[in-house]
C-alpha cells in the first residue's frame, strides 16, 4: 500500500528544496524526519511537514502498518514563478524572479 501527500506553491526555490530531499530518499520515516530535524535548510523544515502529512494520511488507512513505511520517492516541482521589478541605475528595471515549488512525497510499505 503507498500513500502520499502534495504541498503546492511553496515560496521557495525548487533547487533549494532538492537538496533536502535527496538526503531522505529511499530512507525509513523515523530515519528521515530524524535527519531533516537536524538539517539547517528552509527547505527541510517545509519537505518535514510533507513527510509528516503523508504519514498521517497512513494513519488513516487500517491496514497499513506506520511504524514499517519508507519514502519510496520523493520529488520537487517547479511551480509558477513571480515576477517583479526593481530599479536599477540609468533608468532600468531589472527583473526579480520570485520561484514557487510543489513537493511530492510517496510512502510505501516493504
Amino acid at each position: 500500500m503507498e500513500t502520499q501527500a502534495v504541498a503546492k506553491y511553496l515560496h521557495l526555490s525548487p533547487r533549494k528544496v532538492r537538496l533536502s530531499a535527496d538526503l531522505i530518499r529511499g530512507k525509513g520515516v523515523e530515519e528521515a524526519l530524524n535527519i531533516l530535524s537536524h538539517t539547517p535548510k528552509a527547505g527541510a523544515r517545509a519537505v518535514s511537514k510533507v513527510v509528516r502529512s503523508a504519514l498521517a494520511n497512513a494513519g488513516q488507512n487500517k491496514s497499513i502498518d506506520v511504524d514499517t513505511l519508507f519514502i519510496k520517492t520523493i520529488f520537487i516541482n517547479q511551480g509558477p514563478t513571480l515576477k517583479r521589478f526593481r530599479p536599477k541605475p540609468m533608468g532600468r528595471a531589472g527583473r526579480i524572479r520570485k520561484r514557487t515549488c510543489h513537493i511530492t512525497v510517496v510512502l510505501s510499505e516493504p
